[in-house]
């Protein structure tokens, strides 16, 4: 498609001129006459590039087409047309009205937007393949257009809109204040306050400049009316005159539901909530989802690289329907697996494999046969042995379960969740205390193919409060305080109550239901779980039924677990795998949302009592076995010595610690699996075995990868898909293994960055491998150095400064721009002294600089290092630099250094 056969006119009118605006091109500046059906002529203002694109003889290969909502105007999309690639027109209208298009001579209603934008594409001679682009209430006006010109429509994008006020909610409290008849004149109109509170909510707020500029085209009564008009058409009861056109068009979404849509969100908006992002999901359940965390309404403002990962969907989106256009696309079914042909790539389960011509072949050989080496295990209960023990239970009230009695409780359960309304896929929020309690509800929802959503107390009840409504839950199974809270906290979803009683209760109410006869597909959602948020937004994480069999398998195998072996969890997830395992499990009495709690006595319990076999347990929580082992009685320090393993998890765990943990548990061999939320176990190894070599790589070993699993490297700085397994090269760790995440869930563009080389995940990890195959964790990728000697690996140095004696932990960050980034050290001392300034005297300074071998800019030390509550393990290196950076400035930085999860102890610095 050439620029002339797309409609553009060089003689197009051009009324007026804008005034000059921050990040807007002038020369994008365009105006338009139309006629409507009325015969009214009105003269739109645009933003088009499309002129450029015909002067420089470029061909359109498609057009996106954007439609803004009130009170704002194209300059919203001029990020949208500075970042369009090579060939893409983008057209931005100003609605009549709006903008610095006409002001009409009477209010539009939503149906005569829809013809109005109807109107202007045939003046444009628009033609395919066209993407909506629409927020706010340009949504159901850009979708009225389309559902008109889907023979134009290649695909729908749309930014925090709705096209259906649910009769059970009330509008946004926003919306009805404003459209009150005593403010809707003063409000909009007469006063610029909804114009400028629609920016004023942005998240991190918007330059002053950019928010006059957004203001710009309103700087008048005369040229506000239309944003009064507009908000008077937003239809909230039946007999309003645009709820007709509103309720066709959201009805009429079928209509499209073959096409390519994403829904980009800000969840912190005041007007769009969690509530029409759910609906539209249900509306297009085609669709790909992309939530920012904390963004709100003009959520490209708030988080501009949305706009890199909408351009990345489009065009991703149009190469494969051109593809399929072409007949280069061919889908085949074979029992349950669907294999899917997308321009040469396989895919299995929709997981495309990566391109073995950019990888060593040893890779694709590896990563083919590892689906075969781990053998399926159902997420059922293992009754081989009914009568032996499956859950231990310690606490106020100590007490036990079978194997044989946890069937039939899980069975019971399950019956009585159906009679109350769970259904197969739905998503159930698990709030209940580890134990059988948990470990019951968890298993009969697998048993009906619900997906268990677990965001853990440990993430704090906000951060926990808005994983959950941003997974929209359909149930929240819990205590009464958590179901108190999260009601409090608008998590959405029915309320089932589970603990004493009301569990009876539920039992009896499925008395007599039939349970479902087929099982759930075997690629069906099991579980989301939720990463610590340590090094950001937590993350919903989706394991499908058949991946979370493979963790289970790989758990198995991996270290030779048997149903002869029991455990104790001083991690609660874990505890859950127990049943499957076919081992007996026990939680101590603990706080779980706080590992450091676990106590040498209370460790020693739960041991005698599992006649337990494995301990696992995070770093945090065996510092504290150490801390308190002097207070073990004679048969407590026997108990002890009956485990033949200890695992941690959840962070690097020092040898010294480990040693001392070896020396209260001494028949134990201490594993520490390395892994993540997404992928976990990856690689193992009994630190305390590994001894010194010379020209190790410095940083933290983690051993070699399982059987089942490729681990290879993406050197810092190259390609994507350029991997490596060569020693001593230092780059991301990338992960392929049947048991890793099937998607970020909510996240496409997060989910897509992390998953290149298609099929791998990037564990946003760096490090490197030794001449003896074993993988070294160095740090994490966004805490790399940039100095201008090169890249700077944060774990080597740290490692170093903690072995120099008064230093309980340190951390290493970087301060200055990327390039040129001046390395600094944080040391936790021992006894520390309070001083006026951080930083520590000269001598001090130069023994941390010998010992790291680096030439740090300055040496702080801190009373304490801020680290994640779940881990109480991973230190917030970007904090710490926000803090030394102020210091080094000459500002007090005493509130810039706090935890950002909350308080935390002295920790090592992993």
């Amino acid at each position: 498609m050439t620029a002339a056969s797309a409609g553009i006119d060089p003689t197009a009118l051009a009324p007026e001129v804008l005034p000059r605006l921050p990040e807007l091109d002038p020369a994008l500046s365009r105006w338009i006459r139309t006629t409507d059906r009325r015969g009214d002529h009105h003269t739109w203002h645009l933003l088009d590039n499309g002129p450029q694109l015909q002067a420089a003889g470029t061909e359109i290969i498609g057009t996106v087409l954007c439609v803004h909502g009130n009170p704002t105007w194209s300059y919203l999309w001029r990020n949208v047309i500075d970042q369009a690639p090579a060939g893409w027109r983008v057209i931005a209208l100003d609605q009549l009205g709006m903008g610095f298009s006409d002001r009409t001579d009477r209010p539009r209603t939503l149906a005569e937007r829809v013809d109005d934008l109807g109107d202007l594409s045939d003046a444009l001679g628009l033609t395919g393949p066209v993407v909506l682009l629409a927020h706010d209430w340009g949504g159901p006006i850009g979708l009225g257009w389309a559902l008109a010109h889907t023979d134009l429509l290649a695909g729908i994008v749309l930014t925090n809109t709705a096209v259906h006020q649910p009769a059970s909610s009330p509008a946004p409290t926003a919306i009805r204040i404003a459209r009150s008849p005593l403010l809707l004149d003063l409000v909009c109109r007469r006063t610029p306050a909804f114009v400028r509170a629609t920016t004023a909510i942005s998240r991190p707020p918007l330059r002053r400049e950019l928010r006059d500029a957004f203001a710009a085209p309103y700087d008048s009564a005369s040229r506000r009316r239309a944003v009064a008009d507009f908000v008077a058409d937003i239809p909230l009861a039946d007999e309003h005159r645009s709820m007709a056109a509103l309720q066709a068009i959201g009805n009429g979404l079928d209509k499209v539901a073959d096409l390519p849509a994403l829904l980009v969100w800000g969840p912190s908006d005041p007007v769009f909530s969690q509530l029409y992002l759910d609906d539209l999901m249900q509306r297009l359940p085609q669709a790909d989802v992309h939530r920012f965390a904390g963004a709100s309404h003009l959520v490209l403002e708030d988080r501009p690289e949305g706009i890199g990962f909408i351009w990345q969907w489009i065009t991703t989106h149009l190469a494969v329907d051109r593809v399929r256009d072409d007949h280069e696309s061919a889908e085949q079914g074979s029992g349950d697996q669907r294999v899917v042909d997308h321009g040469g790539r396989r895919a299995v389960d929709g997981r495309p494999d990566h391109d073995r011509s950019q990888v060593d072949d040893h890779f694709g050989d590896h990563a083919r046969a590892a689906a075969a080496q781990v053998g399926g295990v159902p997420i059922v209960v293992d009754v081989t042995d009914p009568g032996r023990t499956a859950i231990v239970e310690l606490g106020d009230r100590p007490t036990s379960i079978t194997f044989g009695d946890l069937a039939e409780r899980v069975s019971a359960v399950a019956r009585g969740l159906t009679a109350r309304g769970v259904e197969p896929r739905d998503r159930v929020a698990v709030l209940v205390p580890p134990g059988i309690d948990l470990t019951t509800v968890v298993y009969a929802l697998w048993r009906l193919g619900a997906v268990i959503v677990i965001a853990d107390a440990g993430l704090g009840l906000r951060r926990m409060a808005g994983a959950l409504r941003g997974a929209g839950v359909d149930h929240v199974i819990g205590i009464g305080k958590a179901l108190v809270l999260t009601g409090l906290t608008g998590v959405p979803g029915s309320r089932i109550r589970f603990e004493g009683r009301r569990i009876a209760e539920l039992i009896e109410d499925g008395t007599g239901v039939e349970l479902p006869d087929s099982e759930p597909a075997p690629d069906a959602d099991g579980a989301i779980l939720f990463t610590s948020g340590a090094t950001g937004p937590p993350k919903g994480v989706v394991y499908s039924r058949t991946r979370l069999s493979a963790q289970i398998a790989l758990l198995r195998d991996g270290f030779g677990f048997g149903h002869d072996d029991s455990f104790v969890a001083a991690f609660a997830p874990f505890a859950l795998y127990g049943p499957a395992l076919g081992m007996a499990s026990a939680v101590p009495d603990m706080d779980v949302t706080a590992p450091h709690t676990l106590t040498a006595a209370a460790l020693a319990e739960a041991v005698e009592r599992a006649d337990a076999t494995i301990v696992f347990a995070s770093p945090a929580a065996l510092r504290n076995v150490v801390a308190t082992a002097a207070a073990l009685s004679p048969e407590q320090r026997t108990a002890l010595q009956r485990p033949e393993l200890v695992l941690s998890a959840g962070a690097p765990v020092p040898p010294a610690l480990l040693r001392q943990v070896k020396q209260l548990l001494p028949q134990a061999a201490t594993h520490t699996p390395y892994g993540m939320t997404e992928a976990l176990p990856v690689a193992t190894i009994d630190p305390t075995t590994l001894e010194p070599v010379p020209g190790s790589p410095s940083g933290v070993c983690v051993g070699t990868p399982l059987p089942a699993v490729t681990v290879a490297l993406n050197p810092l700085g190259a390609a994507p898909e350029d991997l490596t397994t060569d020693p001593g090269v230092v780059g991301e760790i990338v992960i392929f293994g049947p048991h890793t995440k099937t998607r970020y869930d909510r996240l496409w563009g997060t989910q897509v960055a992390s998953e290149c080389p298609p099929g791998w995940h990037r564990s946003g990890d760096v490090g490197c491998y030794d001449s003896d195959g074993r993988l070294w964790v160095q740090g994490r990728v966004a805490h790399v150095l940039w100095t201008a000697d090169g890249p700077l690996t944060p774990y080597g140095p740290e490692e170093l400064i903690e072995q120099l004696p008064g230093v309980t932990a340190a951390a290493v960050v970087g301060v200055g721009p990327v390039g040129t980034q001046q390395p600094v050290a944080v040391i936790v001392p021992n006894g520390r002294v309070p001083r006026r300034s951080p930083l520590v005297p000269a001598r001090v300074a130069q023994t941390v600089r010998e010992a790291a071998g680096v030439d740090f800019a300055a040496v702080l030390e801190a009373d304490w290092l801020p680290v994640d509550i779940r881990h109480a393990s991973k230190v917030d290196r970007s904090a710490l630099a926000r803090w030394a950076t102020r210091w080094l400035h000459g500002k007090d930085a005493a509130r810039a250094l706090k935890p950002r999860t909350g308080s935390a102890p002295v920790t090592r610095s992993r």
